[in-house]
């Protein structure tokens, strides 16, 4: 993607945290990258230059960048790892170390744990997270450690064990740590409500959680325990900028695919995420176009059966933003009002809402943009070129059963005639009614020269003729070494057939695109500058031995008398003056003599 291609997409990016791939033409990731701010981000790879030639080298092979939208900083780093374990792209470093991130384990058990785990077991205890930083991790532990006193013994503290005594307190106990359940010493109620002021914690409803700690560190201010009080207005601003929860990676949502649709009076475009062992491992955004007017629900079903079978989705649950009947009964369909789901659901429509705005944003650009350059998109879009067709070049070539072999070269910049860089070829080195070495000549001679003189190659050259002619032309292209560094395509005047090189099947153009009206034009131009240099050099050759039968004009008395009359019949309407004027008296007088011989008899009739 270059420069100039990146500027029609810039406005479309979002400022907002998320995840960004570079794809290049088969549709592969070359690279995927997280964002603070999407739109800074990427546009830093085409603002400055690279210190590593790897990275100028990726941005040139992409085709187009995508992103998704996430919530936070956190989130574009677990989905950014996710990406790139899933789709291994070419120039993302190789994750060696494949270990999990770490979850906050609320165990299922009597007088719960709460502790760091990297392993999430389906025994019905609660995860947390996750984390990108197991330091984040201890420090909320140790916060909680001090705000709720938990065990961290691994006894079971059945009721029966309790009862029985079993246990005693231990260090833990007697520095403040623990309240003692072993012992009986702290009540299941009072411990249960701990863990659900965690709960809270964790799951980031901290509305109720700061308003005590707000009553309690006025408590300890009108008590004049200000270290107390001064303790707590710390951690209330830590829990002020805490953020847990993850859209993007869910330990509780395993295996689902996620839909939200949105829709105008003619389009209908629909937002799947795929969520994989609580990670969302893919998204994509579809259009679709309508055709008549649909249900919606229908649409949907539709859309969705073709989404899962293009990201061959196993999943059992699909999430979707209202009720419809799917063809598939096994398939649980969710449509969810509250809770985790719910916010995957509004992940999905956020992002949904991104890609339209961007669309809005592209056709406005695109609406700014001069006609030729909209044009030339076009045709940049129906070739399937990787860059915008700025410079074309056309090649046609003429002659009469072999005589008089001529070429002609046309440039179009910026979708216009650029007359000045037309030009004219002699054949030189083919003999004979021989089309396709003539091609072959003159790509070469052309190209040769604007290697040799530094000069740069145009992005499209375009071969008047079929396949024969397009080969002919390709021996040259190879020949110099420039084979990928331009687009070459020949059109047949048939039936406007395209062809590229090596695809033995054409290209057809809908008849009424513009950019169809251009190649046509172009071609048209070619051959109409190469008919007239052949017309030209044929009827000059002509005139020039006609003259040169006259008995005492040489080939240079020939060429003064074309160069200043054109034609013979302007040399025979010429006055005496005229004539003496460019050649002398005696050769006037030779010239009036041969054309009047030449001049035929009239005979009339008598009645």
């Amino acid at each position: 993607m270059t420069a100039e291609e990146f500027k029609m997409v810039f406005h479309t990016l979002p400022d907002e945290p998320g995840v960004y791939r570079f794809i290049d033409e088969t549709d592969a990731f070359l690279y995927v990258g997280k964002a603070k701010n999407l739109k800074k981000r990427v546009a830093s790879y085409f603002i400055k230059n690279h210190q590593q030639h790897k990275t100028g080298v990726m941005v040139g092979h992409a085709k187009r960048i995508e992103f998704t939208i996430v919530e936070s900083e956190q989130d574009a780093l677990l989905l950014e790892n996710t990406f790139i374990k899933n789709f291994q792209p070419r120039y993302n470093i190789n994750l060696k170390d494949d270990k999990s991130y770490p979850f906050i384990c609320i165990r299922k058990e009597n007088f719960p744990r709460v502790f760091l785990t990297r392993n999430i077991e389906r025994d019905g205890s609660e995860y947390f997270g996750p984390y990108t930083s197991v330091a984040r991790v201890r420090g909320i532990l140790d916060f909680i450690k001090k705000m709720y006193p938990l065990r961290t013994c691994n006894l079971n503290l059945s009721e029966k064990n309790i009862e029985a005594r079993k246990f005693k307190v231990c260090l833990e106990y007697h520095i403040g740590n623990c309240k003692g359940p072993c012992e009986a010493r702290q009540y299941k109620e009072d411990y249960d409500q701990s863990i659900a002021q965690i709960r809270h914690i964790l799951k980031g409803n901290l509305s109720e959680v700061i308003q005590n700690l707000k009553q309690e560190m006025q408590q300890y201010a009108d008590a004049y325990r200000f270290e107390d009080a001064e303790f707590l207005r710390k951690k209330l601003n830590a829990m002020h900028d805490y953020q847990s929860k993850s859209m993007v990676v869910h330990p509780t949502i395993t295996n689902v695919d996620v839909f939200s649709l949105r829709e105008d009076e003619k389009n209908a475009y629909v937002n799947c995420m795929r969520i994989v062992n609580g990670s969302i491992i893919q998204a994509r955004t579809v259009e679709i176009i309508k055709k008549i007017e649909e249900e919606k629900d229908e649409m949907m079903q539709y859309v969705i059966n073709e989404l899962r079978n293009q990201l061959q989705s196993t999943s059992k649950e699909i999430i979707v933003p209202f009720h419809l009947e799917f063809p598939d009964k096994e398939i649980a369909v969710t449509v969810p009002s509250r809770g985790d789901k719910k916010k995957l659901l509004e992940l999905s429509d956020k992002n949904l809402y991104y890609y339209l705005s961007a669309k809005e944003k592209e056709r406005g650009e695109y609406s700014k943009q001069s006609p030729a350059l909209r044009l030339l998109s076009k045709l940049q879009t129906d070739f399937r070129l990787t860059e915008m067709p700025l410079h074309i070049e056309c090649f046609d070539n003429s002659n009469f059963q072999g005589n008089y072999p001529v070429a002609s070269l046309v440039v179009f910049k910026n979708a216009k005639p650029s007359k000045k860089d037309y030009r004219h070829f002699n054949i030189k080195t083919v003999t004979g009614p021989n089309d396709f070495a003539s091609m072959e000549e003159i790509v070469f001679r052309r190209y040769k020269r604007l290697l040799d003189e530094a000069h740069s190659l145009p992005q499209l050259i375009m071969i008047d003729g079929g396949k024969g002619q397009l080969s002919a032309a390709m021996n040259s292209i190879e020949k110099l070494g420039i084979t990928g560094k331009v687009a070459v395509a020949g059109i047949a005047k048939r039936l406007e057939e395209i062809y590229f090189p090596n695809d033995p099947l054409p290209l057809y153009i809908d008849k009424r695109s513009p950019s169809l009206r251009l190649v046509q034009q172009i071609r048209d131009e070619a051959h109409r500058f190469a008919i007239t240099f052949h017309r030209s050099k044929r009827d000059k050759a002509t005139l020039r031995s006609e003259l040169l039968d006259v008995r005492g004009i040489s080939n240079k008395t020939a060429e003064k008398l074309l160069h200043h009359f054109h034609s013979v019949e302007k040399i025979k309407s010429a006055s005496d003056e005229e004539l003496i004027g460019v050649v002398g008296k005696a050769k006037t007088k030779t010239i009036r003599e041969y054309f009047r011989t030449e001049e035929p008899l009239s005979i009339q009739n008598d009645i």
